[in-house]
Order: structure tokens, then C-alpha cells, then sequence
């Protein structure tokens, strides 16, 4: 297993769901359960970037808070970062139920001579899901030093490695329709769920 951190931002105030999304079940799990499943496999440790930490207390996991608060997902990555014992990071947004270990993996073996790994899918980049080196925090920092906040405001500053739906697709490491879904809405609860009970029914008939 590669030394690398897995951070799992948990920052967001849910505004769409009114609940905490980390804790929706998906699956008879909750998602930040499925995600930390599937963490543990790649990532030699785990921490969680939270404003409210105490709500994480019972899962054993490290958390730290954002340094420069307020300014979104980007806060939570430069605070996971600055805390990260590791050069290495794969950030993973807490409300994606379907991510996928083998994609994972992968990114990381990548990592070396790179500032970031970054999958991108029908051309758009998935930032809340891609490895990062701390050679990112000084970008970072210059973005949420003058308020912007946009997630890939910085990768122009930095060495990225893409990885593109063809080479997921190819190489089988998970469905890129699935692996990039956020459940954001109730209704995207509702399609996580559903697709869940579609994998139950295609096992059953194997």
C-alpha cells in the first residue's frame, strides 16, 4: 500500500438535502460508511474535513477543520493538505456512495512526478475525486487568498496528470456514470437507491 491520505470532505451544509448527506444510507450503509469501506483499501490513513467535527466523533477517524473557512470544497482540500502527514492525497467528496477502489488504485500508482491526478469525464475535470501532492497548498492558497473559489481555479499552476473516461472504460475500473455521482438532492437519493436494488437483481440472476 502507497503512504497516501484519503480525505473525505464533509465541509458542505447539505442546503438541497436539509440533512447531513455523509450519513444518508445508500445501501443499508450510509455513504460515508461506503466511502471509508473503500478507502481503507488504497489509503494507508484516513481524516475527514469538517466544520463540525463533533458529528464524526464516532467513526475514529481523524478530523480538522478548515484554516481559511468558508470558501467551499477548496477550503477543505488546502485544510486536508496542511494536515496530511503524507506528500499524497485522494480526496473524495462525502456524498459520492459509488466510488470505486480499483479507480482509485490507479490514480495513485500515477501520482509520482505529478501535483495531481485528476479523472475527466465527457471533457469536464472531477476534481472531488483525484489525488493531490502539497505542491498544491501554495495554489491553493493563492486562489482562496483573493476569494475564488472555484475548485479548479489552481490547475493552471500545477502539473496535472488526466485520466479520461476512455482509459476508465477500458480498463474496467468501474462505471464512470456511477463512480462520479453526488448525491446532492432527494431525488438523487432516490436514484442511488434504486441503483443499488439494480445490482441486487442483475447478481440474482448470474
Amino acid at each position: 500500500m502507497v503512504d497516501i491520505t484519503g480525505i473525505i470532505l464533509a465541509g458542505g451544509k447539505s442546503s438541497r438535502m436539509q440533512k447531513n448527506k455523509a450519513f444518508l444510507t445508500v445501501g443499508n450503509l450510509q455513504i460515508i460508511e461506503r466511502i471509508r469501506k473503500e478507502l481503507r483499501e488504497v489509503c494507508s490513513d484516513l481524516m475527514i474535513v469538517t466544520n463540525s467535527p463533533e458529528e464524526y466523533v464516532d467513526l475514529g477517524i481523524k478530523t480538522v477543520v478548515d484554516i481559511i473557512p468558508r470558501q467551499g470544497p477548496l477550503s477543505g482540500v488546502h485544510a486536508g493538505l496542511v494536515n496530511s502527514k503524507h506528500n499524497y492525497n485522494l480526496v473524495v467528496a462525502c456524498d459520492m456512495p459509488f466510488i470505486s477502489k480499483q479507480l482509485a488504485k490507479y490514480i495513485i500508482e500515477r501520482a509520482s512526478g505529478y501535483d495531481a491526478i485528476v479523472p475527466r469525464i465527457n471533457g469536464l475535470p472531477q476534481p472531488l475525486f483525484a489525488v493531490y501532492s502539497k505542491a498544491c497548498i501554495g495554489p491553493i492558497e493563492q486562489c482562496l487568498n483573493s476569494e475564488t473559489r472555484k475548485m479548479t481555479a489552481f490547475y493552471h499552476q500545477i502539473n496535472i496528470c488526466w485520466i479520461d473516461e476512455m482509459f476508465i472504460r477500458e480498463l474496467e475500473l468501474g462505471n464512470p456514470n456511477t463512480i462520479f455521482l453526488n448525491v446532492n438532492t432527494p431525488q438523487d437519493w432516490e436514484g442511488a437507491e434504486e441503483l443499488v436494488q439494480q445490482k441486487k437483481d442483475n447478481d440474482l440472476r448470474k
